[in-house]
C-alpha cells in the first residue's frame, strides 16, 4: 500500500505546477487531453479511449467517495461522543444543583415566632435562596460548563474556521476554503501564494478577501488555487499548500485568526498507515513528544535517558548521586 501511496504522488509536484497555471480543473483536463490529441495516437481507437477514461473515473469516484464516507463516518461518531459528554455534563451540574438546595432546604422553613408573627427577613432570604438555585440549575441546562467545551477536539480535518472561511490540515499540507460570490469567476480573482505571505482579492475590490501572514513558510513551487463550484452553484476558492516543514502542525492557517489545540490532532488513518516504518515511527514519536511537552511531561528522548541513568544508578549502588545534577 505504501509503495502504491508513493506511486501516486510522485508526479504531485508537477502537475501542481500545471495546475496552478491552469487554474482551475476544467483548463487542466482540457491541457491533458489536448496533449493526448497532439502527441500521442490515444484518439485512434475512439471507443477504447472511452473505456479507458471511464475506467479511470471510476476507479478514482470509487475512492473519492468512499474517502468522503471515512470522513463523515469519523465526524458522526465525534459528533455523538460530543452530545454524550454535553448530556452527562449537564446531568451532571442539575444533579449538584439539586444536591445544593436539598442542604438548603432547612434554610428555608421560616418558624412562627411567639407571637405568631413570620420575620420578613428570614422569608426574604428563604426566597432567594430558592430563586438562585432555580437559576443555577437553568444556566447548567443550558450551558453544562466550561469542561466539555475544554474536551472537544478540533473541528474534522485538524483545522477551524475563520472569518474568511474553513482550514483543514494534514502533517505535511493544508487546504484552505474560501467562499465567494457565484458570479466571480477564474479570470476575476487575483491569489498571489508566497513563501510566508497569502493575498487573495478580487479584481475591482478594494479590500483583500486574505492579505497576511501564513502560520509558517510554506513551499510556493508546490502550492496552487482552484475555483470549485458545489450542484447549488455555491463558489469556493481552495488553495492548496506544501508546509516547508513537513513535520510540524498549524495552530493557525493565517497568523491573527483563533489557534486550535494541535496536541489534539490526529492524522488520517489510511495516510499514516501507508507511511513507511521509518517514517511512521518517526510521525509517532513526534506526536508522543509533542503531547507530552502539553502535559509537562518528559519526551521519549529524556525519558529514554532516564532510564540509562536508573540502570546506571542500579548498577553502581556503591556511588553516591545524591548531589548530582543532570540535564
Amino acid at each position: 500500500m505504501g509503495d502504491t501511496y508513493l506511486r501516486e504522488e510522485r508526479f504531485d509536484g508537477l502537475l501542481l505546477n500545471l495546475a496552478q497555471q491552469c487554474q482551475g480543473i476544467e483548463p487542466l483536463l482540457d491541457t491533458m487531453f489536448s496533449f493526448l490529441r497532439r502527441k500521442t495516437d490515444f484518439y485512434s481507437a475512439s471507443d477504447r479511449a472511452k473505456e479507458m477514461i471511464l475506467k479511470c473515473y471510476e476507479k478514482h469516484l470509487a475512492l473519492a467517495i468512499k474517502t468522503e464516507n471515512e470522513k463523515k463516518r469519523l465526524r458522526a461518531e465525534e459528533e455523538s461522543r460530543a452530545t454524550t459528554r454535553r448530556e452527562a455534563a449537564r446531568k451532571k451540574a442539575v444533579s449538584v444543583a439539586a444536591t445544593k438546595a436539598a442542604k438548603e432546604e432547612v434554610s428555608e422553613v421560616v418558624e412562627m415566632d411567639a407571637d405568631g408573627s413570620f420575620d420578613a427577613e428570614k422569608i426574604s432570604a428563604a426566597e432567594e435562596t430558592e430563586d438562585e438555585v432555580k437559576e443555577e440549575i437553568s444556566k447548567m441546562e443550558e450551558d453544562p460548563g466550561n469542561e466539555d467545551k475544554k474536551e472537544e477536539p478540533p473541528p474534522p480535518g485538524n483545522g477551524g474556521k475563520t472569518s474568511w472561511g474553513v482550514w483543514s490540515q494534514q502533517l505535511a499540507e493544508l487546504q484552505m476554503q474560501v467562499p465567494i460570490p457565484a458570479n466571480i469567476k477564474s479570470r476575476d480573482l487575483a491569489i498571489d501564494i508566497g513563501r510566508k505571505h497569502l493575498k487573495v482579492q478580487i479584481k475591482g475590490q478594494d479590500k483583500p478577501l486574505i492579505d497576511a501572514d501564513f502560520f509558517q513558510k510554506v513551499v510556493v513551487e508546490e502550492c496552487f488555487w482552484t475555483l470549485e463550484e458545489d450542484a447549488a452553484g455555491n463558489k469556493e476558492i481552495v488553495i492548496s499548500l506544501q508546509k516547508d516543514n513537513k513535520m510540524e502542525w498549524w495552530k493557525q492557517a493565517i497568523q491573527g485568526d483563533p489557534e486550535i489545540d494541535t496536541t489534539k490532532v490526529t492524522p488520517e488513518n489510511s495516510k499514516l498507515s501507508e507511511l513507511d516504518g521509518e517514517t511512521r515511527m518517526t510521525v509517532e514519536k513526534m506526536m508522543f513528544d509533542q503531547r507530552q511537552k502539553a502535559l509537562g511531561r518528559p519526551t521519549a528522548d529524556e525519558m529514554g535517558k532516564q532510564d540509562v541513568l536508573e540502570k546506571f544508578m542500579k548498577q553502581h549502588p556503591e556511588m553516591d548521586f545524591s548531589k548530582a545534577k543532570f540535564s
